[in-house]
């Protein structure tokens, strides 16, 4: 194994060879089955089968194997809920466990070899139905062939994020073992072949990350500008990207400034290839019952930029032109969104296409030095724009919800001193004991505290709410969505009516600033309930509908 790569743990703990994965009676099931996909081969043809349809045999029961390895090592976890045994890729990582399970093979439970042969056969009877097609394996560094023939939709990789090639050695070893006599220009090598990988992984450079950065940003230049140029040019080049990785960084001029070195990189490629960006939007591409997703706020949807060549009479803009133009095309992008539910898990990474539009259909954006004003600085500018959106909004809520906010950035939902809410809400022009009557918040001892979603009383009726605020709406949502159902959250978005929207302004901006605080437990109901927004919405038209009387003609 390798001694360091991305998304490996385990050689830290002692784990230096793939052999030391699998416990001696694993290993024994794994290499049985792998030296079995021969025999059967062989009694394929036997049986009269041609040597391509025993080749091809072969192949689906060396992948039945390989699948059969996820769950026969010593990272398999348990799912106690589920009584049966977990894969050990969860993820895109082999981080080392502390208990694992092991399974019996063959007793119909979780990793069950003839269950793995069941979702094989199902995998097939399903392409079955589907045109014939071709796959096969490039270097997206070689010119193609035949340019101008080709429509290319990519999932291009994640900088430092994911190591593909190191990870895919775990199966590899075991389709080799079946495969090699079979498909053997396929497995010429003991391991899979590494160093043409596109990621940006240190530990291939000697540690140096500046080396593996600059392999990276060249290869992706040259691998968009052979697409451009292989590409059919009726046809837009399409790229999706769910990469939330960010990082805050202090600008001299603006304070804390958050930018993202994925979305930066592969957008830089973008750029250098004279690509611009014609249109963007965030499309549900990930499972919600990935283990990455559970009780997190990974990205939920991928990104999918649309681009075309980039016309040879693009002007050059000021930074400052830039910015004007992202105030004036930005806050109308957002709120859109906005309005189609888009996850704000998601916003940020999705408002980085709409405000990259702008830059890449220009040649140049220059900076007051005269100088490039690069990809990193325009993702920058982006989000404080973003930013912005989100904070002018709080306008179009009650002040007793403004003063909650402000608390919220400050505290958020720990005590503070009666002293400093007093002073707050004075400014705000309202008074303490007001918000507590109205179920804001706590008071007592000298101390205010915001009351948490799980404390608000259960026979909450907006309908008699004499103080009602925006605050509540949200908050009682939550309740009833975690503690009783949608149904009841619908039931009650159908009495608050067009008010209702103010609720979900508000989840994107507490997400916001629960996200920027990296207050992660606090920022899933949040994002939970824009998510199921658009549910919420129907069930409540539903019911509105149902309680309105008609007029009956004499």
């Amino acid at each position: 194994m390798p001694g360091r790569a991305l998304g490996f743990r385990v050689q830290a703990y002692g784990i230096q060879n793939h052999a030391d994965l699998f416990t001696r009676r694993q290993l024994t099931l794994l290499t049985t089955l792998a030296d079995l996909v021969g025999e059967a081969r062989n009694q394929a043809i036997a049986d009269g089968a041609t040597p391509e349809y025993a080749d091809a045999i072969a192949v689906y029961m060396a992948i039945a194997v390989s699948k059969t390895a996820v769950f026969h090592n010593t990272l398999s976890r348990w799912r106690a809920g589920e009584t049966k045994s977990a894969p050990a890729f969860g993820r895109q990582a082999l981080p080392i466990v502390w208990d694992f399970a092991e399974v019996n093979p063959f007793a119909g439970a979780g990793g069950d070899f003839e269950g793995v042969i069941d979702g094989c056969v199902r995998v097939l009877k399903s392409c079955s139905v589907v045109p014939p097609g071709k796959a096969f394996q490039r270097d997206a560094m070689e010119p193609l062939q035949d340019p101008g023939m080709f429509l290319v939709c990519t999932d291009p990789p994640y900088y430092d994020n994911i190591g593909y090639a190191d990870l895919s050695d775990f199966f590899y070893i075991w389709l080799r073992h079946a495969l090699r006599e079979v498909v053997p220009d396929l497995f010429g090598t003991v391991l899979v072949p590494k160093s043409s990988e596109l990621i940006a992984t240190p530990h291939r450079f000697e540690e140096d990350m500046a080396k593996a950065r600059d392999f990276f940003e060249s290869g992706f230049a040259r691998a968009f500008d052979l697409v451009r140029k292989s590409q059919n040019p009726d046809y837009p080049l399409i790229v999706f990207y769910a990469f939330k990785q960010a990082e805050n960084e202090e600008d001299e001029d603006d304070g804390e400034v958050v930018a993202s070195t994925g979305w930066e990189t592969m957008l830089e490629g973008l750029v250098e290839a004279k690509f611009e960006v014609t249109g963007t939007w965030p499309m549900r591409t990930e499972g919600a019952g990935r283990l990455r997703a559970m009780a997190s706020n990974v990205l939920a949807s991928s990104i999918v930029l649309v681009c075309r060549p980039r016309p040879a009479l693009a002007q050059t803009i000021t930074e400052m032109d830039f910015q004007q133009a992202l105030r004036a095309h930005l806050p109308k992008a957002v709120r859109t969104m906005q309005q189609e539910s888009v996850a704000p898990a998601d916003l940020a990474q999705a408002s980085i296409g709409p405000g990259m539009a702008l830059y890449s259909k220009c040649d140049k954006v220059l900076g007051p030095d005269g100088k490039r004003v690069p990809v990193r600085k325009a993702l920058e500018m982006i989000n404080r724009v973003l930013d912005e959106v989100l904070s002018e909004q709080e306008g179009e809520f009650d002040s007793d919800t403004r003063f909650a906010l402000a608390w919220f950035q400050q505290f958020g939902m720990r005590s503070g001193s009666f002293g400093t809410a007093d002073v707050l809400s004075r400014a705000m022009n309202i008074g303490v004991t007001g918000m507590e009557t109205a179920g804001i918040l706590e008071a007592k001892a000298g101390t205010v505290r915001l009351l948490k979603w799980e404390e608000l009383p259960e026979d909450w009726d907006p309908e008699k709410d004499r103080r009602l605020t925006v605050w509540e709406m949200t908050h009682h949502l939550i309740r009833l969505m975690y503690k009783e159902s949608d149904a009841a959250a619908a039931r009650v978005l159908a009495k608050l009516g067009d008010e209702g929207e103010k609720a979900r302004d508000l989840a994107y901006r507490l997400y916001q600033i629960c996200e920027r605080s990296k207050w992660s437990q606090e920022a899933q109901p949040y994002n939970a309930l824009v998510v199921a927004w658009p549910n919420l919405t129907a069930e409540a038209r539903r019911l509105e509908k149902r309680s309105t009387p008609e007029q009956m003609t004499l």
